[in-house]
Order: structure tokens, then C-alpha cells, then sequence
């Protein structure tokens, strides 16, 4: 199913920037979309863990992260 939608030109013309080459306005929206509900999902996560020693978590992620790139 298509529908027609109508926005502002000055949106238009941020999401032109935003599109990737081939990329339809629909493949767009949903990409857009999927970073958005990741979002809202760690913000509800936000403040809901507690972590003992946090510091030594995060030097492990690091060192974890550069051996992966």
C-alpha cells in the first residue's frame, strides 16, 4: 500500500541530506525509525542497573572494543 504524505519544504530538504545514495524516502523512514525505538528503549533503561564497580566495566568494554577494530 502508498500513501502520500505532505511536509514543510525545510524538512524535505533535511531529509535529502540524511537519505544515503539509492535510498528510497520509505527505506529511509524506516531506518530512522529503528534508531528511534533503540533509542527509547536505552532511555527507558536508563537508571534501571547498578553496577558495583563500574569503572573496571567500562576500561573492559574499551579494551575490548579496540581489539575488535
Amino acid at each position: 500500500m502508498v500513501k502520500t504524505i505532505t511536509i514543510k519544504e525545510n524538512v524535505y530538504m533535511d531529509l535529502i541530506k540524511v537519505k544515503k545514495e539509492k535510498e528510497s524516502f520509505s527505506d529511509l523512514f524506516e531506518r530512522l525509525l529503528v534508531q528511534a525505538r533503540a533509542i527509547d528503549v536505552l532511555a527507558k533503561l536508563k537508571g534501571s542497573m547498578t553496577f558495583k564497580n563500574k569503572q573496571k566495566m567500562v576500561s573492559e568494554i574499551y579494551s575490548k572494543r579496540s581489539v575488535w577494530r
